[in-house]
Formats: structure tokens, sequence, C-alpha cells
């Protein structure tokens, strides 16, 4: 089935084994991958369950349902200050790519950006577009970016790790343990994080680890954690 395009879809959309396409979804798949009626594609609910579908007009048939086994055996949270520009958009595509089960924008002491209920719509897109793209069968939450203080208190694993580019840390390496079932990590701002978020992070439960000797650029290091931990559970 590699072949085959992939599609997301809202299960409310599927009704006695027919999908009822919305507008933009016959846009893409008509206009976009030019497929025509009785051709086939790959329909993901982004919640673990995928089918075999025919295109029939404004509808599509499911023929069969689909068995994939492409997620990570661990639910990992990724909490990221936001940096500034459009560097967010970045992590979101790379870390759905690598298996991250949500992603958690955070405003820290050095955020600059204060990002809009526009953005939030288009993070969630991208994380869609990514799944499809990726062959997954989970779409990531995009959950609204709230205050560093908010989130690091909401977040209670117990595998509770916060990267420092500074100071004598372990390497995050040496710390996932195979049998985890599941992982937060927060990746900082541009200039890090400052030394009460540490201090709150540590008294919160989270262990500060480092990714390595050189200092990573804020988009940078949420795909260099995640692929980390992803490569741990390979």
């Amino acid at each position: 089935m590699a072949q085959l395009q992939r599609i997301a879809i809202a299960p409310s959309q599927i009704q006695a084994n027919v999908i009822t396409l919305g507008k933009e979804q016959q846009h893409y798949l008509g206009r976009v991958l030019r497929l025509r009626g009785g051709d086939r594609f790959i329909a993901m609910d982004g919640r673990g369950k995928w089918w075999l579908a025919q295109l029939e007009g404004e509808q599509a048939q499911i023929l069969e349902q689909l068995s994939a086994e492409n997620e990570l055996p661990v639910t990992v949270t990724l909490m990221v200050a936001l940096p500034k520009g459009n560097g967010f958009d970045e992590i979101v595509r790379y870390c759905t790519e690598l298996g991250v089960s949500c992603i958690a924008p955070v405003l820290s002491d050095r955020t600059l950006l204060n990002p809009s209920p526009q953005k939030l719509e288009r993070w969630r897109r991208i994380a869609t577009e990514a799944a499809e793209q990726s062959e997954r069968c989970f779409i990531p939450t995009i959950l609204e970016p709230v205050p560093f203080t908010t989130s690091i208190s909401a977040n209670l694993g117990s595998h509770r790790y916060i990267c420092e580019g500074r100071g004598d840390y372990p390497h995050l390496n040496n710390l996932i343990e195979s049998d985890t079932s599941t992982i937060t990590i927060a990746t900082g701002p541009e200039g890090g994080w400052t030394e009460a978020e540490i201090s709150l992070a540590i008294a919160s439960g989270f262990q500060p680890v480092s990714l390595g000797r050189r200092i990573l650029r804020a988009v940078t290091a949420p795909t260099v954690a995640i692929t980390l931990i992803s490569a741990a559970f390979h």
C-alpha cells in the first residue's frame, strides 16, 4: 500500500462504510492528487485506524480496514519554548515525523513570540500533513501555548527531562530506559532557560539533561531530543 496517497479524516465522516468528503478533501484528492472515480487511497482518522478507500464522487467507499505498526512504543510529550519567527512550524513538522505524541508550546521568560489563534490552527494543520506524509497512525496533539510555570506543573509523568545547553548534566542518551511508557522532555528558547526556570523544573521533578557538547538552536534541540528518544525505542 506504500504507493497509495493518505488523507486524514474525522471519525464522524464515516457512516456505514462510506466516507463523506469535505470540500477541501475533494479538492485535494481530485485537483492536487488528481485521483478519479475508482481510484484508491488510504484514509486515516489520526487515532490509530487506517482504511483502504475508493473514491466515488463526493464520497469514498471503505473497502477494508488496514493495520500498521509504525508508532513508537512510548508516549512522548515535547514541551518547547516558542522560538521566534516561523521556527515552530519546523519543530511541529519534524517532530511529528519522528513520532512525538503531544507538543506543548510554552511561553518562557525569554520567549519573544506571542502567537495568535490562527497560529495554533496552522500548527495543527502542519501536524496532520506531516502525519499523512510519514504514514503515522496518530496525529500528535498540539496544545495551546501556556506559561512555562503552568506547563511544568501539568506534566507529572515519571520520566521528565529538561534540556540545558550549559552545565554539567548527564546526556539524555544515558538516561532513557527501554521499559519506559511515557516521557516528557522540555527544550528552551533562544538564549536558553533562565536559572529560575531550571530551578522550578528540578523542584517539579524534571531531570536536567544535555544533548551534547555543542549549543543547539532553539529549533534544532527539539528535533535532536525526539530523534534520540526515537532511536532508543526503534
